[in-house]
C-alpha cells in the first residue's frame, strides 16, 4: 500500500543507522489541493507518534496545500489541527459558478478554522516544528487579477518554462515566510531569487492565504504586511512538488524588511553554522514535478535535489482501491454533486489510516530492504 523511496545519500545513511526520526531535519508538503487527503493518515501518525516528543528542530516546508498542512502540524496539538483542516476543507461548498472572490472568501474561512483561537501564535512560537510557507510574488501581467491580463501573463510563463525553468524568475520571486528563529536555506539549482521573511501575527494569515491562492481561480493577496508591495500567489507556481535541496548553511539569506530607503527593500543577514539532515516527504505521487507549469511536461526533477530525501507515496494498488479509483482533486467540485463529493472525500480520509499502519509496521520491523532507490 505504501511505497518508500530514498535518494542516494538518504539510502546510505538509513542503511548505516536504521530508520529513525532523529535523522530527519526537514519535512516537505507539496501543492495539490485536496490531493493531500491521501496523506491524512500519515500526517496524523507522523506527528502523533513518529515525531512525538521531539526536541530538536524539524523544518516544515510547504507550498499551497502543503503550507496549510505545515500550519496545522506546527500547532501545539497537531492532530486536532489537521483534523480541523481536513473537516473544514472536505465540507467546503461553493455556488454553482463561484467567482474568484467567493473561493477566496471560503479560503479565509478555512484559515480561520485552521488557526482557531491560538493556532497562529503557536506556529510562530514553535521552536521545534518550524513552519515555512512558500509563496510566489508576481511580476508583470501575472500580478493582475483581471483574467485577460493574468491569462496572457500565464501563457508567457508557460512559454518561458518550456524554454527553461530558470526563465520563470523573470515573472516570479520565491518568498519563504518562516518561523522567526529558522535559518533554513533553500538551495535552488535554477537560481530563483529567495526572499526570507519572518512570520508575525500581522502577516501569518495573509502569507498562508497567498501560498494557496491559485492563479485564475482565486484573487491574489496584495501587499502582505511588512513586505514589499505587490501581488502574492500560490507557492506551487514555482514549487509545485519541489526541485531543490535544503540545508542549514546560513549565509546571506535575503530578507524583505520594507526599509524606509526608497531604493531598497531588502537586507542581508549573515549567521554562522552548518548542518544537513534528511528530508521526509510524504507525497501523493512517486513522480514529483518541479513547478506548476511542469504538470503536463516530461521534465524530470534533478536527482541531486532528492539525494537526502525519503519520499513516501501511496501505491497504485491502494489508489485503485479508493472510490472512483483515484485520489481526490479539485475537479471533484464540478464533476460530483456535493453529497457524493463529501462522502467520497470522507471515505478517502478514513482509508488513509491504512497507509499509517504500513509505515508503523515498516519502522517497527526496520524493514530497510523495502526502500527503493529514488530515480527521477
Amino acid at each position: 500500500m505504501l511505497e518508500i523511496y530514498a535518494g542516494k545519500n538518504a539510502l546510505r545513511i538509513i542503511q548505516e543507522n536504521g530508520f529513525k526520526q532523529e535523522l530527519f531535519t526537514n519535512f516537505l508538503g507539496a501543492s495539490g489541493g485536496p490531493k493531500w487527503f491521501i496523506l491524512f493518515g500519515l500526517d496524523k501518525y507522523l506527528f502523533g507518534n513518529f515525531f512525538k516528543g521531539r526536541n530538536t528542530e524539524l523544518n516544515l516546508v510547504g507550498s499551497s496545500a502543503g503550507a496549510f498542512r505545515a500550519a496545522a502540524l506546527a500547532q501545539n496539538n497537531p492532530i486536532e489541527a489537521i483534523n480541523r483542516l481536513a473537516y473544514t476543507y472536505a465540507n467546503t461548498v461553493y455556488s454553482a459558478k463561484p467567482t474568484a472572490q467567493e473561493i477566496s472568501d471560503q479560503a479565509v474561512t478555512i484559515v480561520d478554522q485552521l488557526f482557531a483561537e491560538n493556532g497562529a501564535d503557536e506556529v510562530i512560537n514553535n521552536h521545534v516544528f518550524k513552519a515555512h510557507f512558500l509563496v510566489a510574488k508576481c511580476k508583470g501581467l501575472t500580478a493582475f487579477d483581471n483574467k485577460f491580463m493574468q491569462g496572457a501573463g500565464l501563457i508567457n510563463s508557460m512559454l518561458l518554462n518550456k524554454l527553461g525553468r530558470r526563465l520563470l524568475s523573470r515573472q516570479y520571486q520565491r518568498y519563504i515566510f518562516k518561523q522567526p528563529s529558522s535559518n533554513l536555506v533553500i538551495n535552488d539549482p535554477y537560481n530563483f531569487n529567495n526572499v526570507y521573511h519572518d512570520l508575525t501575527p500581522n502577516n501569518i494569515k495573509s502569507a498562508l492565504l497567498a501560498s494557496g491562492s491559485i492563479p485564475m481561480v482565486m484573487s491574489g493577496i496584495k501587499d502582505i504586511n511588512g513586505c514589499t508591495n505587490g501581488t502574492y500567489r500560490d507557492g506551487g507556481i514555482i514549487d509545485y512538488h519541489f526541485d531543490f535541496s535544503l540545508s542549514n548553511d546560513y549565509k546571506n539569506q535575503r530578507h524583505d524588511s520594507r526599509q524606509s530607503r526608497a531604493d531598497s527593500n531588502e537586507i542581508y543577514r549573515n549567521t554562522n553554522g552548518k548542518g544537513k539532515g534528511l528530508t521526509l516527504y510524504p507525497h501523493f505521487s512517486s513522480v514529483p514535478k518541479a513547478g506548476w507549469f511542469d504538470k503536463n511536461s516530461n521534465r524530470k526533477v534533478l536527482a541531486h535535489s532528492y539525494e537526502d530525501t525519503v519520499l513516501l507515496a501511496p501505491s497504485e494498488r491502494f489508489i485503485q482501491s479508493l472510490p472512483f479509483n483515484k485520489i481526490p482533486d479539485r475537479t471533484d467540485f464540478t464533476k460530483l454533486d456535493t453529497t457524493t463529493r463529501i462522502h467520497y472525500w470522507q471515505k478517502v480520509l478514513a482509508e488513509t489510516d491504512k497507509l499509517a499502519e504500513c509505515f508503523h509496521e515498516f519502522v517497527a520491523k526496520q524493514d530497510i530492504a523495502k526502500i527503493r532507490a529514488f530515480q527521477p
